[in-house]
């Protein structure tokens, strides 16, 4: 059975679509009108080899890229199901140049997003800075997981963002993926997620 999802969320300021295959190989198509967003959700993707399909328009950048977290994050909390058999915990390291994120994730069923990115300017590129500590605190909310991320050091805020999305992404691909020897069991000691 594949683990996917579509979300569809229409509101007085947004329009945004995700479809998500958690099992995929890293395929994005991804348009939500601000180019730094787009290539930072690209890195979710490509390192994270799920196949990830967003379309979004908003009336502001601060809407929409809460709108798409939250997408992003109701589509992974229902492809992932009851989350029986998944490694559950996972964390990476990604270093980008002089740059180096941390992200550690528990697939726990509870929402909880700690973040530490400290950037230097108000905009990467077309991105309010602020706005990869909101997108990655409202997507933790919607997943339904804890995620702690924390930018270790940099000077380039292009590549510190970059670098805490990617260490995402390979966080989220070895905590997605189903470990044989859990047999379908739900990784909790309560039976529940």
């Amino acid at each position: 059975m594949a683990r996917s999802a579509r979300i569809v969320r229409e509101t007085s300021e947004t329009h945004v679509v995700v479809d998500l295959l958690i099992d995929g190989d890293g395929r994005s198509t991804v348009d939500s009108g601000v180019r730094m967003f787009d290539h930072l959700l690209t890195q979710i993707a490509r390192h994270g080899l799920i196949d990830l399909t967003i379309a979004a328009t908003g009336d502001d950048q601060h809407h929409l890229v809460e709108d798409v977290a939250i997408c992003l994050g109701r589509a992974l909390n229902e492809a992932l199901g009851d989350r029986a058999g998944v490694t559950r915990m996972a964390q990476a390291f990604v270093p980008m140049d002089e740059a180096l994120s941390m992200v550690a994730i528990d697939l726990s069923g509870r929402g909880m997003g700690v973040i530490s990115a400290p950037f230097t300017t108000p905009a990467i590129g077309d991105l309010e800075s602020d706005m990869v500590r909101h997108f990655l605190v409202t997507l933790a909310s919607e997943a339904k997981m804890t995620l702690h991320a924390r930018v270790e050091c940099g000077l380039n805020d292009h590549h510190k963002a970059e670098s805490l999305f990617k260490a995402l992404a390979r966080a989220l691909d070895v905590a997605c993926q189903v470990d044989p020897r859990r047999s379908g069991r739900i990784p909790s000691s309560k039976g529940v997620l």
